[in-house]
């Protein structure tokens, strides 16, 4: 999809576009509703939740919001929204998004998007023939060390890149349970699916297209079903190689970046403050502080040559992060501003290299992707 589909509303650009939201776990009531709620030219008209406790604590933050107990309630009412999100468990995505578009409503899905690239690109498919935007929420694109590290790579202050090592780590030494550890294919559980969703598209949006694909997943924890130990490495058509870390199982987390190019090379510890602020309460917009920045010592460091044990190189500013982007695109796109932020198709690209990584940690072997 290029992006340009738009909505078939003939709303006024200042009437705000109404937005049903579907599921209310941690995906819709950390990610999703806040920002929607933050975006100007959106408003959250409806959330999907039949658990009367997740009702209420959407209802204390979003008081004029209303409530529907399935999908089909908005289906039937499809002439009343301008977008459908869907951010239930992932064994639905498809059969949610397929529904919605077929009832004429423009679609955002979280990640991801589908099991398999071939679901994805049927979506995608659909979404066209419809001409209706159909977007993947993607918002690690906008996390501060990415915004910061595309920066760099475009102004050329690390040379030629020639190594790219992502880590997303977490020290979870218990199982929490739930559908996203679950054992069950049906689930599309496991960290190869949930961050690894992220680092690969970011490698894929760095580095471009992917040849070969070699993984090593495990299941590490007692009584944990879901892979929660996975490797990663990439070779990017132009050469570039990409070793992506995805892990609930680090008592020392690594850096979250290390890039090293022919001139520099530019490392960078800590997760982008986004998530733990929207976790906290916080919000888009508040007066208190700017939204997504983080202090000094956390900043990526640039250079070359060896590095002293507490670092070296000089620190870079990191830029802002800014998931608000991310819904103020679609905002734009839904209206025939601007592009779809994010594509079935790139999101498709993805799952390729999952679905690649999958049959490699299975099998031992190394699997090569069309050109």
């Amino acid at each position: 999809m290029t992006g340009t589909a738009t909505h078939r509303t003939s709303e006024p650009s200042g009437t705000p576009l109404r937005v049903g939201l579907v599921g209310y776990g941690l995906a819709g009531s950390v990610f999703h509703a806040p920002l929607i709620a933050a975006t100007d030219g959106l408003v959250l008209d409806t959330v999907v939740t039949a658990n009367e406790e997740r009702r209420d604590l959407a209802r204390a933050e979003f008081p004029d919001v209303a409530f529907a107990a399935s999908p089909q309630e908005l289906w039937d009412r499809a002439d009343d929204l301008d977008l459908v999100v869907i951010a239930s468990p992932n064994r639905t995505h498809v059969p949610i998004a397929t529904a919605a578009l077929e009832a004429g409503l423009p679609v955002v899905v979280d990640k991801p998007i589908a099991g398999t690239a071939a679901g994805a690109r049927g979506l995608a498919t659909l979404a066209e023939e419809r001409g209706l935007l159909l977007s993947v929420f993607q918002n690690r694109r906008w996390d501060n060390d990415f915004l910061t590290l595309s920066r760099l790579i475009a102004d050329g202050e690390l040379g030629e890149v020639q190594r790219f090592e992502s880590r997303f780590e977490r020290w979870r030494p218990r199982p929490k349970g739930g559908w996203r550890e679950s054992g069950d294919p049906q689930e599309i559980g496991g960290l190869l699916y949930d961050l690894g969703s992220h680092v690969v598209d970011q490698a894929l949006v760095l580095f471009g297209p992917a040849v070969r694909v070699y993984a090593e997943s495990d299941v590490r924890r007692p009584g944990a079903a879901a892979d929660d130990d996975t490797f990663i490495a990439i070779t990017h058509a132009d050469g570039v190689r990409s070793h992506l870390y995805v892990s609930a199982t680090a008592a020392q987390l690594g850096p979250r970046f290390r890039v090293l190019g022919r001139s520099a090379g530019y490392v960078k510890y800590g997760l982008d403050p986004q998530e733990a602020d929207l976790r906290a309460g916080a919000r888009p917009g508040a007066a208190d502080r700017p939204w997504g920045e983080e202090p000094e010592e956390l900043w990526g460091r640039i250079g070359s040559g060896e590095s002293p044990p507490t670092g070296g190189g000089t620190p870079v500013r990191s830029l802002p992060g800014d998931y608000p982007a991310y819904y103020a695109a679609v905002a734009d796109a839904l209206r025939g501003k601007g592009d779809n932020p994010v594509t079935a198709f790139q999101a498709a690209a993805a799952l390729d290299v999952l679905e690649a990584a999958r049959r490699s940690a299975r099998e031992g072997v190394t699997v090569s992707l069309p050109a």
